[in-house]
Order: C-alpha cells, then structure tokens, then sequence
C-alpha cells in the first residue's frame, strides 16, 4: 500500500476511497453533530484545510470545505490533528485542549458527546487502514 503527507490531496482522495468503501456497513452513529474543523500549520499548501465532519444523517461523513450551519468549530495544529485523527492518541487532543491549543467556538457538549462513543468494528478498521496509508 502507498503511504500519503496527512491531509495532502492524495492523502483525502485516498481515504475518501476508504470511507466510500465502508459506508453503510457501520453502526449508526446516534449522537448528532455538525462540526467545521480549521487545521492550521500545515506544512504545505496554504498552510490552512478547511474541512467537517456531519454525523447527522446517522453516519460519518467527512470532507473538505465548511458546512453551515455547525454545532461547532474546531481549530487545532496539523501535528495535533494527526496525533488525534491518524495515530487514535485521544491523550494528545486533552493535552492540547487543556494547553489551549485547540479552540472550540460553539456546542462544546456536542463534541464531549461524540468521545463518549463506544467505537464500533467497522470504524476501527477505517482507522486502521488510514493509519496504514499515513506517512
């Protein structure tokens, strides 16, 4: 398997492949939420990805660009979104929350809720494979 820069173009075609290949055959998320999540520091590009994630029909979908209206937003460093999202270092992200270096603008309950979850199999192996194809 090749391996892609986190949140480069290849990286989010990749596992947009990944995530199309899984849809529908996890378990429905119950907790809804409509986030827009700023990464800053991102060692290429303009420095900045725009992106969301929207649990509102029941299932994740993530992609580039902001949503409107959102629960939340969420800005966090490159290296700290990868720890989180890529590596699953949930220790990382309190970390850096308690740090002040992730700023939460909105449903703060919203997200807590989300990290409550039980994660379920099928999630599991996305995240398994993400972190295969990650350099």
């Amino acid at each position: 398997m090749s391996t892609y820069q986190f949140l480069s173009n290849e990286w989010l075609a990749e596992a947009s492949t990944i995530r199309a290949e899984f849809f529908g055959k996890g378990a429905t998320i119950d907790q809804s939420i409509r986030m827009n999540l700023i990464v800053i520091t991102v060692p290429f590009g303009e420095g900045t990805l725009h992106a969301h994630a929207d649990t509102s029909t029941g299932e994740l979908v993530i992609d580039i660009s902001h949503i409107d209206p959102v629960d939340l937003t969420v800005t966090i460093e490159y290296e700290i979104a990868k720890a989180i999202l890529v590596e699953g270092n949930p220790q990382a992200g309190l970390q850096a929350f308690m740090q002040g270096k992730i700023k939460v603008e909105g449903d703060i309950a919203k997200l807590l809720a989300l990290q409550s979850m039980t994660p379920d199999p099928v999630a599991a192996e996305i995240g398994a494979r993400i972190q295969a194809m990650t350099d």
